[in-house]
């Protein structure tokens, strides 16, 4: 059973930065892609940005400029470099990650708060 672990959250103000990990366990296994997702109260979850195994990168278009996504394929872990916080950005961050075990599957983590004052 794949297991993903967030960390690195926290209470920030507004103009700072934090960086979140999320680090995959529970076997051998091939990761396709990994992302981060966040999910504001009352709001949808929402996609942050996403990582392919091959370091290909896609960002929401609110996040551009400011956070960095990137990977330790070694390590199964993602981490989000994010600069420049917003109130805004106060969310619960959630990673997911497809892994490859014969077939396709999206696992989710618990998520992580990120509360960012004004």
């Amino acid at each position: 059973q794949v297991q993903l672990v967030e960390s690195g959250g926290g209470l920030v103000q507004a103009g700072g930065s934090l960086r979140l990990s999320c680090a995959a366990s529970g076997g051998r296994f091939n990761i396709n892609f990994m992302g981060w997702y966040r999910q504001a109260p009352g709001k949808q979850r929402e996609l942050v940005a996403t990582i392919t195994s091959g370091g290909n990168t896609n960002y929401a278009d609110s996040v551009k400029g400011r956070f960095t996504i990137s990977r330790d394929n070694g390590k199964n872990t993602v981490y989000l470099q994010m600069n420049s916080l917003k109130p805004e950005d106060t969310a619960v961050y959630h990673c997911n990650a497809e892994v490859q075990v014969g077939i396709r599957v999206l696992y989710w983590g618990q998520g992580t708060q990120v509360t960012v004052s004004s």
